[in-house]
């Protein structure tokens, strides 16, 4: 029998294993050729080498420079399902042609096929993600009665933007499932201070406890606590933030989901479960369904059908590099402190959850104009779940809007009065959300109207933004304000 080939994201019970064992591999250049969050870089080893010891003398475990080298080290064929960038499907095209990969088989890590993606997108104008989500849930069965959605609504996004409890410093709500480390993350750790020492990796952020599930036991666990103790609380208040409480009410499965340890549909599942058994109101279990199997797997598809050059599409022509202390996650060196504190969660834990992504740090990024690819590659490389597949539609798609438009119908950016009404950190910060102009006017309140300014010929034909760009009009400080953002440049804020 022909050994089965398992990447670092494939490590759940639903990739097939065989009777000819596995191969795993450990590749250090693939490890050090990019700044990955150390937490990321320990995350994935430790879970490469829990499954080794967990399948025993089925797999082998190689620890190599290259792929390849491993594969020459096998010295026979391996089969592999199919992977999840295209440099590793370029890869495993080559070995393919070597004789060194027998066949590639589709990968059972989504509910649904490349090509039944094709097939359902084939004719469309344009793939939006509700057309899909709804897709998702009549094709799976999920909170559905005939062609009919659950509580008559497919979706209750407006239930759940509710903002934190007034004067609550964390959410009333169990904390999430914590793994306890074991042996081989003390090697795991003990391997990376010496590579780092020695150049081998070069790996940004801090190090830290493991707070991520990277065993199959440890990822049922942690979605059985979730869907147990948390989920009630998830829907409210998901795009929520308090600078007490790192993860609020949200799941922390992004991990094991990303290294392939839990099937999507069976995360859905109990989560639908939940909601017939009582334990879960509609609108909290509806709006992590569509996390999973909607946007989740959206995201996935939209990496292949919009090809390799999606994540350097520019609509908006901004070209400015990342500043250094956002690269170096420099959270001491800002005083806003919604900012500094989602650089902090990225530094020191390598997470935070998607409003702190797409609302602080992808609306920052947005009205200083950075440069999109850039930006996509920092997303990935520091952040602990953050893939080759996961982060081009997330940043230049819906983030930045430099697909101009392709799979967002606006913009994502705002000015302090959302991050103040959302959250808990304005009451404390040294800048007025309420004001435009002077030492104390929030730098979010006039990036945003500098961001209109400096885009509104490109926008001006997009309904939703219409009136924004109305209002920028009536501001008579604008160029004020235009002229001080200018000034304040790439300085931390």
């Amino acid at each position: 029998m022909t050994r089965r080939w398992l990447f670092a994201d494939q490590l759940g019970p639903h990739f097939d294993v065989g009777r000819g064992g596995v191969l795993l591999v450990e590749s250090r250049r693939a490890l050090g050729r990019r700044p990955f969050h150390r937490q990321k870089l320990h995350l994935v080893l430790s879970a490469l080498r829990h499954r080794a010891a967990e399948l025993g003398d089925s797999a082998v475990l190689l620890r190599t420079d290259t792929y390849t080298e491993a594969l020459r080290e096998m010295g026979e064929p391996v089969r592999v399902h199919e992977p999840t960038s295209y440099a590793a499907e370029r890869l495993v095209r080559r070995l393919l042609a070597t004789g060194m990969v027998e066949s590639v088989d589709p990968t059972p890590g989504y509910s649904l096929s490349r090509e039944d993606f094709a097939r359902w997108a084939d004719g469309r104008r344009r793939l939006r993600m509700e057309d899909f989500y709804r897709f998702q849930r009549q094709r799976l069965d999920l909170l559905v009665e005939g062609d009919r959605p659950v509580g008559g609504r497919w979706s209750f996004d407006e239930d759940n933007r509710e903002p934190p409890p007034k004067g609550a410093e964390r959410l009333d709500v169990p904390a999430p499932y914590q793994p306890r480390e074991d042996d081989i993350d003390a090697e795991v750790r003990d391997d990376l201070d010496r590579w780092t020492r020695e150049g081998h990796v070069r790996p940004t952020g801090v190090d830290g406890p493991r707070l991520f599930a990277v065993t199959r036991r440890e990822a049922l666990a942690a979605l059985e606590r979730f869907v147990t103790h948390r989920l009630g609380a998830f829907g409210p208040h998901e795009d929520a933030m308090l600078r007490g409480d790192w993860a609020m009410a949200h799941s922390l499965l992004s991990v094991p989901l990303n290294l392939g340890l839990l099937d999507p549909v069976e995360v859905a599942d109990r989560a639908v479960q939940a909601y017939r058994d009582g334990d879960a109101p509609l609108a909290s279990v509806e709006g992590f369904v569509r996390q999973v199997i909607g946007w989740r797997e959206y995201v996935w598809h939209l990496y292949w059908h919009f090809g390799p050059t999606y994540r350097r599409r520019n609509a908006l022509q901004v070209r400015s590099p990342l500043p250094d202390w956002f690269d170096r996650l420099d959270a001491d060196a800002v005083d806003a402190a919604c900012l500094q504190d989602a650089v902090a969660g990225v530094r020191d834990r390598g997470w935070v959850h998607h409003i702190p992504r797409l609302m602080v740090l992808g609306n920052w990024a947005a009205q200083r104009g950075y440069d999109p690819d850039a930006l996509t590659e920092w997303f990935q490389t520091r952040f602990v779940d953050g893939y080759d597949w996961v982060m081009p539609a997330n940043v230049v798609g819906m983030s930045q809007h430099a697909d101009g438009g392709a799979m967002a119908t606006k913009p994502y950016v705002s000015g302090g009065a959302y991050i103040n009404r959302m959250s808990d950190y304005c009451g404390g910060c040294r800048y007025d959300p309420r004001k435009r102009v002077g030492d104390d006017a929030c730098p979010f309140t006039a990036g945003y109207w500098a961001y209109l300014d400096r885009n509104a010929e490109r926008l001006e034909g997009n309904h939703r933004m219409a009136r924004p760009l109305q209002q920028r009009r009536r501001l008579a400080d604008l160029t004020e304000v235009v002229a001080q953002e200018r000034h304040r440049g790439d300085g931390a804020p």
